[in-house]
């Protein structure tokens, strides 16, 4: 780890796991698959999406977590417009994607901006349902089938609701901690 960047400075969130920072790698919309490269301290283009396929919302990482796949806990963000990359947003985690990736466990929490009036209400898995029951089924979708092309195989596992999310969240911020007092 870099701790010469201001992203590893960015803290989990003063009232995680309820509210958590997350730093956007790729906008809504975007085929572009970026990553935040930990030692360089950069956004690196990791490739191009190899099919038609797009971000269906914003995506980042949760700062100060380390996930089972070695890298900081993902997260997928309702929100309004595009947020660019680099932006720390508020969120509210409210679900949790289990995901398999190329045989790796890869989960993926879902949340909302929690600074956006629009999703007050939404505050675990029942509420999106309600909200949006197409959205659950459109990320499924695109985590299935995005990278085929690449000859990669994403298998989803369901949805685990709010209380599984922050969870996870608690894991990898642990599982971080723990990493930087042996380090």
């Amino acid at each position: 780890m870099n701790t010469n960047n201001p992203w590893e400075l960015v803290p989990l969130g003063e009232k995680a796991p309820e509210v958590v920072n997350a730093i956007i790698d790729i906008p809504k919309g975007s085929n572009n698959k970026y990553e935040f490269n930990e030692e360089l301290g950069v956004f690196k283009l990791d490739r191009v999406i190899y099919s038609a396929f797009h971000f269906p919302l914003d995506y980042g990482y949760i700062p100060q977590t380390r996930s089972e796949d070695g890298d900081h806990l993902d997260v997928f963000i309702i929100g309004s417009d595009p947020v660019p990359m680099g932006c720390v947003v508020d969120v509210r985690p409210i679900a949790i994607l289990d995901v398999d990736d190329s045989g790796e466990p890869d989960a993926k929490i879902l949340g909302v901006q929690a600074k956006n009036p629009r999703f007050d209400t939404i505050k675990d898995l029942k509420d999106i349902e309600a909200f949006n029951p197409h959205l659950l089924k459109e990320i499924v979708h695109f985590m299935e089938h995005y990278k085929e092309l690449e000859d990669k195989k994403v298998i989803t596992k369901g949805w685990g609701d709010a209380t599984a999310a922050k969870a996870e969240i608690k894991k990898a911020a642990d599982a971080y901690a723990k990493e930087q007092h042996q380090g």
